[in-house]
């Protein structure tokens, strides 16, 4: 059985495939505890990993992708979820911290180190050797070690929109840096 949070239709909002269309599929619980996190933790459902799929299908349509989310899903996420959602045809993409090793089959990595965080509650230690893209939330802090991780892409996003002039500068100053917005939230979607 998994805590899932909550599965829905939407658009990206952030990263490489902002605009895309994307189910979701939210599992509770974090092993970090961000301040600055949006997603209530307290409430879940608990599903099998064939309702899991079904929904996400019922829900996604012609879709094709789910990005696996959180709070944190490597805490839940396994190889039977991921391959069961590949087995119905989805391209699964997941963002995490980096904190835990990941099960194979996954199509896209997004890792959002949150190592710098002030009153970050856990070892945000990233373990993971590579990724599709990362992500980092910019606070303010020293973001180069990030610069050089393995990755084809690196973002830096404002904080919950409200950093975006410092974050824009910081990246016209260090164009290694594409701007990550969160895109759902200027158009009031999920």
């Amino acid at each position: 059985m998994y805590k899932i949070n909550e599965i829905f239709y939407s658009l990206q909002g952030e990263g490489f495939w902002t605009g895309t269309p994307m189910v979701f599929l939210r599992f509770s619980g974090c092993n970090l505890k961000c301040p600055f996190c949006d997603t209530d933790h307290s409430g879940y459902k608990e599903m099998t990993a064939d309702e899991i799929v079904a929904e996400v299908s019922k829900v996604g349509g012609e879709c094709g992708r789910v990005c696996v989310t959180g709070g944190e899903p490597s805490l839940q996420l396994d190889k039977g979820l991921v391959d069961a959602l590949n087995g119905a045809g989805f391209k699964v993409h997941i963002e995490t911290n980096g904190t835990r090793v990941l099960p194979e089959g996954i199509d896209w990595v997004t890792v959002s180190p949150k190592v710098d965080v002030e009153g970050l509650k856990g070892d945000g230690t990233v373990v993971l050797e590579k990724a599709d893209e990362v992500k980092v939330v910019y606070l303010g802090a020293d973001v180069e070690k990030w610069a050089g991780f393995p990755a084809k892409w690196h973002f830096l996003q404002p904080c919950s929109c409200r950093n975006t002039a410092e974050t824009v500068n910081y990246i016209q100053a260090h164009p290694l840096w594409r701007l990550s917005l969160q895109t759902h939230k200027y158009l009031d979607i999920r």
